[in-house]
């Protein structure tokens, strides 16, 4: 264990965080997702594991290391409900509590139809799986920058 470090983040979700850059795309998904054929893709290349959290908990841990994009109108988005692009599902609400809590200001979130969704995932750094039973509990979180003072 580490100080200030959520005891949910693994060091393997550590290290993703860090290796990421600015711009960088993470993929937070529920156990329905088809996350490992789609890791594979990624600049990562295998999918990486939060057992224990639905999306949530997860992404507000996560959230808690990595800011959202500042530059982009959209530093979030999620999969469309098939069938109903306005289709509306509980994960989309409370995801959008822990994204507007976690950057202290609305956070905009765009809707992406299914399979280009899975196209933009395949193009992300990486894909954390969650324990959370979905369903369409699919999200792309662009990072953002790290503004650290100087020493």
């Amino acid at each position: 264990m580490l100080k200030g470090i959520d005891q949910r983040l693994s060091a393997e979700v550590v290290h993703v965080l860090m290796l990421m850059g600015h711009g960088d795309d993470l993929v937070i998904c529920d156990v329905n997702h088809p996350a490992a054929t789609i890791a594979a893709e990624t600049t990562y290349g295998r999918l990486v594991d939060m057992a224990g959290c639905d999306i949530p908990t997860a992404a507000r841990a996560i959230l808690s290391l990595m800011p959202l994009d500042s530059f982009v109108p959209a530093p979030v988005r999620r999969m469309q409900v098939v069938g109903n692009p306005d289709g509306v599902v509980p994960i989309f609400a409370r995801m959008q509590a822990v994204l507007d809590a976690a950057e202290g200001r609305p956070v905009k979130m765009e809707a992406l139809e299914r399979f280009a969704f899975y196209a933009a995932a395949k193009q992300a750094f990486a894909i954390i799986r969650t324990a959370d039973s979905g369903p369409y509990g699919c999200f792309l979180l662009k990072k953002g920058v790290v503004d650290l003072p100087e020493l």
